[in-house]
């Protein structure tokens, strides 16, 4: 058991770190893994595709999961588990790679002033939009208590962010929620 365990985890761990492209690139690689290995005959391949397309979550990673369980019977889930983690690893240890260097270089000052120009940049382009929809938008009349409503949400939000240090997903969620009262309920 611990041969076929070992056997799974490379297999699956190689097509998860070589595949490029999200799970249905996956597919090729892990049909000439499973079926040329005398894992699953084609057909219970595909019916595993299907399941796993029918099931919650990331395709490749359900694929790999039912792969696991059918292989070793007498420990199903040690089998599941097993190849799970072989095929998120390489993505895993890539991204932490990633973000190790990200960090470092966020913290160079030139950078953090680049950002700080990118989010100036950005609240311009933002109050550009706001003030062209205004104007496009002024010759309705009925509309004025809106754009008057807009208007003071986008200070109060811009306040919210740069003086008081709240979060973008929250002003989003607020301004989304504010939104659906104004639009659907008033």
């Amino acid at each position: 058991m611990i041969i076929k365990l070992l056997e799974l985890f490379g297999n699956f761990f190689l097509i998860g770190l070589f595949t490029i492209g999200g799970g249905y690139a996956m597919i090729p690689m892990i049909e000439d893994v499973v079926v040329g290995k005398g894992w699953l005959t084609y057909d219970e391949l595909i019916n595993f595709f299907a399941i796993a397309e029918s099931t919650p979550g990331p395709f490749a990673v359900n694929t790999a999961t039912l792969v696991g369980f059918n292989q070793i019977p007498e420990a199903p889930i040690l089998g599941a588990i097993v190849t799970t983690t072989a095929v998120i690893l390489p993505s895993f240890i890539i991204i932490l790679i990633i973000a190790i260097f990200v960090n470092n270089f966020l913290q160079k000052k030139t950078i953090r002033w680049a950002l700080d120009g990118i989010k100036a940049t950005v609240v311009g382009l933002i109050f550009a939009v706001v003030y062209s929809l205004f104007v496009t938008l002024k010759s309705d009349e009925s509309l004025n208590i809106y754009y008057s409503l807009i208007i003071l949400g986008t200070i109060i939000a811009l306040k919210l962010i740069f003086k008081k240090k709240i979060g973008p997903i929250p002003i989003i969620i607020i301004s989304g929620f504010l939104g659906f009262i104004f639009y659907y309920l008033i």
